[in-house]
């Protein structure tokens, strides 16, 4: 039920992410009760609807800011594909199904959103019929159409201009792999997406896609009118539907967000309008950041910050009533381009990389971030784990003087000695130069050459997201977590050869081998696939190693005295913003 990438800088990586949320019964900032090692389930309800309940205790008015000291690479709904661009974009952009969040363990349940129900599937499984609601309006108060969402779905497939994107539409979509988008001569005719009337969206598959009632609570599914569409300066003035709209946006600094007029909310079973508005303030200094919401001096107790916590500042957390924790379905990982770097340097990088004194330079703690020794998280169903030797997300690796005698040995003995590794860095972060500074000294140390290359904070998805980008460690997504509970939303869309060209690849793998073997899983039944997906992911890891898996990934995040209804999104893995409230306007 969840979705794309997100950085989280304390550990100078990029995750992927997932879903929606929406409000529970419960007021104050009481923690989410998941635990890691919990499966998620795929919960529906068809006939959900509006307005979502109230949240107990919440109060109107005031403004929320957000302290982040990461930074969204775009606002664009068909280019949103890391956690915290989705989860930020759900209090403008409204799409066809949405995420509710329900009971005191905040359990994601799909709900029909800008839709009716959550589609309807034709006998052969390769056509989908939504029901549009009708009345929705955009902030202008001008009518939203059902050939909006026909835009929308349409201008996803100009890959070249929204390159960052979800592509699941591009491998099953009818003709996904030929059409190229609206702009290009013939661009208005496309045979995927229909609308017979005002009131229906038919959307029409080249393979069975039983997962797209979840693939459409992406905002690649808000609606889009053509005449507004200003392509890439899109971001800048979006059409809203949800219950606020885009003041201004200064890309990499700031966001502000205001109350939109023509939101209802009896037709949104999900959000509330709660606060005026939002104050994003991103590439903010973590320490800084998480240090002042903690304090709640002032302003700042209407403050909050979404990475976790830094360890450094477990000390100074005199209320557990300001940490937001709960589960988060991700797998972090380091990366390394099979194309660049050989199957047997791989290895040696792997018995070289330090994994504990890695951890604590980079301030992960150990409850919130328990090593991993698997692509798949234990969230995610059918998870079976499993650790293969010097494979488990824990060790010396380098800083072991042995261990680094024995890589340089290793490494001269197959030719490769200084064999380079190369990668990007936020220069203009602490945390992140440091982890760079430590893994260099201790990949020199094993007999590495090292080449770190440091680019503005506020740049580096654009740099890492690059997939012939001139380095061969750490390109996106270098994290993921799951587009919904399944691993049809881990191996189909990171390790098969076409994920290359789609831009999600993790390892730039090309193995025709590995394809059929994720094709043949992806083929059988849902409840079939459970096992199979820990096979895949074993074989990956032995056959062809493009990964370090380093931590499965929860949530711990400061927020300040002054918010109420503070939880955590298990979809995911950061704040639920559309409920938040202020306890003293």
């Amino acid at each position: 039920m969840q979705w794309k990438r997100i950085t989280a800088v304390a550990a100078t990586v990029m995750l992927a992410a997932v879903a929606c949320g929406s409000p529970s019964s419960n007021s104050g900032s009481k923690g989410d009760s998941n635990t890691l090692g919990g499966a998620q389930v795929k919960a529906t309800d068809p006939t959900a609807k509006g307005p979502a309940p109230d949240v107990d205790g919440a109060k109107k008015g005031g403004t929320i800011t957000v302290l982040s000291d990461v930074t969204p690479d775009t606002f664009d709904p068909t280019n949103i594909y890391y956690v915290d661009g989705n989860q930020i974009g759900k209090l403008f952009y409204r799409s066809l199904t949405q995420y509710r969040l329900d009971g005191a363990d905040h359990k994601p349940v799909l709900v029909p959103d800008l839709a009716e129900d959550l589609g309807t599937k034709s006998a052969d499984g390769l056509t989908w019929t939504f029901k549009l609601k009708q009345g929705i309006k955009y902030q202008d108060g001008t009518p939203v159409k059902a050939e909006d969402y026909a835009y929308a779905i349409k201008r996803s497939f100009a890959h070249e201009l929204y390159d960052a994107g979800p592509t699941y539409q591009q491998q099953f979509f009818l003709d996904g792999d030929k059409y190229k988008g609206p702009y290009v001569k013939g661009g208005d005719n496309y045979k995927g997406v229909e609308t017979p009337d005002d009131h229906t969206l038919v959307i029409h598959l080249a393979k069975k896609f039983d997962d797209l009632p979840y693939y459409a609570a992406f905002p690649l599914f808000t609606p889009i009118p053509k005449a507004k569409d200003t392509q890439k300066n899109y971001e800048q003035h979006p059409m809203a539907t949800g219950p606020y709209q885009v003041s201004s946006y200064q890309p990499g600094t700031e966001l502000k967000l205001t109350k939109n007029p023509s939101w209802d909310p009896n037709t949104d079973p999900v959000r509330h309008q709660y606060v005026d508005g939002f104050d994003f303030k991103f590439s903010q200094d973590l320490i800084k950041a998480q240090r002042q919401v903690l304090a709640s001096s002032g302003p700042d107790a209407n403050a909050l910050n979404y990475s976790n916590l830094d360890v450094s500042l477990l000390p100074e957390v005199k209320d557990q009533s300001q940490m937001i924790k709960g589960a988060s379905p991700c797998t972090i990982m380091y990366t390394m381009d099979t194309r660049k770097i050989p199957l047997d340097v791989r290895k040696l990088i792997a018995k070289a990389h330090p994994y504990d004194g890695w951890r604590k330079v980079a301030g992960l703690n150990p409850t919130d971030d328990p090593p991993a020794s698997t692509i798949l998280p234990p969230a995610v169903p059918g998870f079976d784990k499993y650790e293969l030797p010097g494979l488990t997300g824990t060790g010396k690796g380098a800083e072991d003087d042995a261990v680094a005698a024995e890589v340089k040995s290793e490494l001269a003995k197959i030719g490769k000695s200084n064999f380079e590794l190369s990668w990007y860095y936020s220069i203009d972060d602490k945390i992140s130069t440091q982890t760079t500074q430590f893994r260099k000294q201790m990949f020199e140390k094993a007999g590495f050459k090292v080449r770190a290359i440091g680019v503005p904070k506020a740049k580096i998805r654009t740099f890492t997201g690059d997939q012939n980008a001139p380095v061969n460690i750490g390109k996106s997504p270098t994290g993921w977590c799951s587009d919904w509970p399944s691993g049809t939303s881990w191996f189909p869309v990171l390790f098969k050869s076409d994920a290359i060209g789609l831009g999600n690849s993790v390892g730039q793998l090309e193995d025709k081998a590995l394809d059929a073997e994720i094709d043949a899983v992806t083929a059988k039944a849902p409840d079939e696939q459970l096992k199979e997906w820990t096979k895949v992911d074993k074989d990956i890891m032995e056959k062809y190693l493009p990964v370090l898996p380093l931590y499965y990934s929860q949530s711990n995040f400061p927020v300040g005295k002054n918010i109420g209804h503070a939880i955590n999104d298990p979809t995911q893995g950061l704040p639920e913003f559309t409920s938040l409230y202020l306890k003293q306007p």
